[in-house]
């Protein structure tokens, strides 16, 4: 007998998990997109009374220098930018801002491939400088261009490996009905878009195929490889209790579809791949200026680097 006679099936519960599974994925997509270190770091700042919005970007291709754009508001003639090299010692390098109609920009030094630049604007209003973050500061990773050939199916797959993983751990919890069939296709999009392609991105970005556990620290590597080994006991575990209405089986599914969720709830490349500055030569290096003095408290506008 098999598992679709064992356990009936009800068309309208069915959906409704399949339209529920749609919304927590897209949910997640959205979390990680607002949230993750390498998308624009947004908030606002004041000038005269008026707010404005900003976007500054936290990751850039190495094949040209990563550009910083911020609103310009009616009163502002100019400003500096401040980057030095992050995770270092050094002093903020200030170079001036260009002015624009609408907008200020700033031009970051180009870095190697996972090296990471620390900065802060500082926008000349009448009312003094005005400090963009107005707390902290942005840092911003480049990464080599990765072929869309193997990114896309890599985003695509990843997704659909979360959609089905809910769904399925969603059935499992109170609609039994082919769980075993939907296990086996989740763990096989994750091994494909996580496992394979997923190194591969990481070669082509950052010149690694895998910096996780043993060889690293790199969090995103870390949590695939946590999402494909429970997805792998949860298949075995209903290998060995094929029956749709066994708990065992049950409850491995389930128990992988929460931490399938939980992981994702972890912004993406969070701890990723981070250039080691001490091992580039000296000649490599970025240059470095004065330093930036530390904002004051309130809304943290910095006095005049320059004096």
């Amino acid at each position: 007998m098999n598992e679709l006679n064992k356990s009936p099936r009800r068309p309208w519960l069915s959906t409704a998990l399949w339209i529920l599974a749609v919304v927590l994925m897209l949910s997640s997509a959205v979390y990680q997109r607002r949230t993750g270190p390498s998308y624009p770091l947004r908030g606002e700042f004041e000038v005269a009374g008026e707010t404005y919005a900003h976007r500054l970007v936290r990751t850039h291709e190495t094949t040209e220098a990563a550009v910083v754009r911020v609103p310009r508001p009616p009163d502002v003639d100019g400003g500096r930018l401040y980057v030095k090299r992050y995770p270092t010692e050094d002093p903020f390098t200030p170079t001036p801002l260009e002015v624009q109609e609408d907008e200020l920009l700033g031009v970051l030094p180009l870095a190697p491939a996972a090296g990471k630049l620390e900065y802060v604007l500082a926008l000349e209003a009448p009312e003094g400088l005005v400090r963009v973050p107005v707390e902290g500061t942005a840092i911003l990773r480049y990464k080599d261009p990765v072929p869309s050939s193997i990114l896309v199916p890599h985003v695509i797959l990843m997704f659909l490996a979360m959609l089905l993983g809910v769904r399925v751990a969603l059935g499992a919890l109170v609609h039994p009905v082919r769980i075993r069939r939907w296990a086996w296709v989740t763990l096989g999009l994750m091994t494909m878009g996580g496992m394979i392609l997923g190194p591969i991105v990481q070669k082509y970005a950052f010149g690694a195929y895998w910096t996780g556990w043993p060889l690293g620290t790199d969090l995103t590597d870390n949590k695939t490889l946590v999402m494909w080994v429970v997805w792998i006991v949860a298949v075995l575990v209903l290998w060995k209790r094929p029956a749709p209405r066994d708990w065992v089986g049950r409850g491995a599914v389930l128990l992988a579809g929460l931490v399938m969720m939980v992981v994702y709830l972890i912004p993406h490349s969070v701890r990723g791949s981070e250039l080691d500055w001490s091992e580039l030569e000296r000649e490599e290096a970025l240059e470095v200026g004065r330093p930036l003095p530390s904002p004051e408290a309130g809304r943290q506008v910095p006095p005049d680097p320059g004096g």
